[in-house]
């Protein structure tokens, strides 16, 4: 498993199990994650639908800094 989706894998789950709720900021990730983004603070918005390095799609940008689960279909 890639770091990237270890860290999708966390965040998901942390919204499935209602300890995240949505919208989320980099912050909320990190007090319900163990600071899992403390490192890597950009990697919701490089995962953000239409961003600019064609990444793999995990989020989408509902307003600046506020993120929810890149949903398809």
């Amino acid at each position: 498993m890639s770091k990237q989706s270890e860290i999708f894998n966390r965040i998901s789950e942390a919204v499935r199990n209602h300890s995240l709720t949505e919208p989320f900021t980099v912050n909320d990730v990190n007090i319900e994650c163990d600071n899992f983004l403390a490192k890597s603070p950009s990697f919701l918005s490089k995962h953000c639908k239409d961003n600019p390095g064609n990444r793999k799609v995990y989020f989408e940008r509902v307003n600046k800094g506020l993120y929810r689960l890149y949903k398809t279909g």
